[in-house]
């Protein structure tokens, strides 16, 4: 703990009748990359604005690169590196112009914003578009080029607010891409998400947090880990044979057999020698005639480990919001 870059104690806060944090823990180690996973509305944002000083926490402590966010804000801002949940630029300037602009507002000085800005239009891939307005840009290109605003200053600490929310899948990858250089050049990095293949993907550390608490720590590996090894999973031909394949699966499986809402599809975790559970099971629905379009045998994903920690889905919505709207504040 003494050696995280990014390090909160016990953080609390609440919104009259709603709490958006409940005593959150994190540590970031330098170099390291730390997901904060969970659905809409779980606090991962309320999070975020007490970290980067944007919001004062109800009680609790948080330092940045050893700075302390409440005795010294000013101090751990010159450390962070924010991008928000939607791209902060100014859509009438050019893309040069806005990080010309960011880097002024740092007071890096005419020559050096200048510099620092056609340094980064390079780097993200943004060269040719740089000299056009950013209203004119896709929406993985506003992301770039938020997360080029993010690194004029060249701060050790980045925190990255849901940095693909809404982007197609070529751009979500090249967000990815992105991610994983300024991780492997030294930054360190708080990445709060709803996608589990993203923090499966770019994280060294997951935190999954639900209603303001943490539910789960640990690495991708060990999360899965929890749910209890592999496993089957089967989509029925006909729905009139669910009640026989529930039944077959069942004498192999941990725990409940999962069945969707359409009745066709079944799941359920298995323990020790996962294919023969699975020729177990193709045995009996030969004996039983259940007809299959599909089966096979997986290992678990952190969908399951969300699934299992809190009941719901992670991508699912809540209409809790972080914070209701006369409290929101919004930063560069």
């Amino acid at each position: 703990m003494s050696e995280a870059m990014i390090r909160a104690s016990g953080l609390t806060k609440s919104y009259k009748t709603v709490q958006a944090l409940g005593g959150l823990d994190l540590a970031v180690p330098e170099g390291k990359v730390l997901a904060l996973l969970g659905p809409n509305g779980a606090g991962k944002t309320t999070a975020v604005r007490c970290l980067t000083t944007l919001l004062k926490p109800d009680s609790g402590s948080a330092t940045v690169a050893g700075v302390d966010v409440l005795a010294d804000p000013a101090g751990a801002r010159a450390k962070i590196g924010l991008s928000g949940q939607y791209a902060a630029v100014d859509e009438h300037l050019t893309g040069y112009e806005n990080l010309v602009m960011v880097g002024r507002l740092y007071h890096l000085g005419k020559a050096r914003a200048q510099a620092r800005a056609r340094e980064l239009l390079e780097r993200f891939d943004l060269t040719e578009a740089g000299d056009r307005p950013s209203k004119t840009y896709s929406g993985g290109m506003r992301r770039r080029l938020d997360l080029a605003g993010a690194l004029v200053a060249e701060p050790p600490v980045l925190i990255l607010d849901e940095p693909t929310t809404g982007l197609d899948v070529r751009s979500r990858q090249q967000m990815w891409d992105v991610i994983r250089e300024l991780v492997a050049s030294g930054a360190t990095l708080l990445l709060t998400t709803q996608y589990l293949e993203e923090a499966d993907r770019l994280a060294d550390d997951i935190v999954v947090i639900d209603h303001g608490r943490a539910i789960a720590h640990g690495t991708a590996d060990e999360l899965k880990a929890t749910t209890g090894g592999e496993r089957i999973e089967v989509v029925l031909a006909d729905v009139e044979d669910r009640e026989a394949a529930v039944r077959t699966v069942a004498e192999v499986a941990v725990g409940d057999v999962r069945v969707s809402d359409n009745g066709r599809e079944l799941s359920a975790a298995v323990s020790g020698r996962g294919a023969g559970h699975l020729l177990h099971v193709l045995q009996g629905f030969e004996r039983d005639a259940v007809t299959v379009l599909d089966v096979g045998l997986r290992r678990p994903t952190l969908d399951d480990v969300f699934l299992s920690l809190t009941g719901h889905a992670a991508e699912e919505a809540d209409t809790t919001a972080d914070a209701p709207a006369d409290t929101k504040e919004v930063a560069r």
